[in-house]
């Protein structure tokens, strides 16, 4: 196994364990154990457990604008655009579901350093949201554009959250009810007819 393929291996290793125990109560002995490697290998991959938990913050933050980046950039116009970002949010939260919960609805019981890294996620989905509002609402004013852009990202997270409680929620349910909250928001910006039902 390569370097680079022991590494992300490590990583969702480390990412699932996370997920289940919380950072406090996870040892990089059980994730050494389930990696099948040694504990010092870990040290020396990452340094320590903070680094383990920010490197796989680093690696789902890439992952998440990816994904994100690359689903809306296969649409023709504002509506898809907003259908498409907004399902693969949640398909992307959905397979991460618990270290999502840890790191969100659980912050206190993380490190700093790793608050930190979740609030740079949201600056790196604010930054693509906002191009996006920009593009296909450009009369928007930029107060306008910054408060959408905030609210989209909040309630994204809240409703996130309330799908590892209520699981009738369905991915594509949530996507579609973000995307009709949100058109109707951006609505007087955007010289358009109501979206389609998804």
């Amino acid at each position: 196994m390569s370097r680079a393929e022991r590494e992300r291996q490590m990583l969702e290793v480390a990412e699932q364990v996370f997920g289940e125990r919380g950072y406090r109560n996870t040892s990089m002995d059980e994730i050494a154990e389930r990696c099948g490697v040694s504990k010092p290998m870990l040290y020396e991959y990452f340094g320590s457990k903070d680094g383990l938990v920010m490197a796989s913050m680093a690696r789902s933050k890439a992952e998440l604008y990816d994904a994100t980046h690359k689903a809306m950039a296969g649409a023709s116009d504002p509506r898809d655009i907003l259908w498409r970002g907004m399902l693969a949010y949640f398909e992307f939260i959905d397979t991460h579901e618990a270290s999502f919960t840890m790191l969100v609805a659980q912050p206190l019981d993380v490190p700093a350093e790793t608050a930190g890294a979740v609030e740079e996620t949201r600056r790196q989905q604010s930054e693509l949201i906002a191009g996006v509002i920009t593009t296909f609402a450009p009369q928007a004013p930029a107060p306008a554009v910054l408060a959408f852009t905030e609210i989209i990202i909040g309630a994204c997270e809240r409703l996130a959250v309330s799908r590892t409680r209520n699981r009738e929620l369905s991915v594509e349910d949530a996507a579609r009810y973000m995307t009709e909250f949100c058109w109707q928001g951006l609505s007087p910006y955007l010289a358009e007819e109501a979206p389609p039902e998804h």
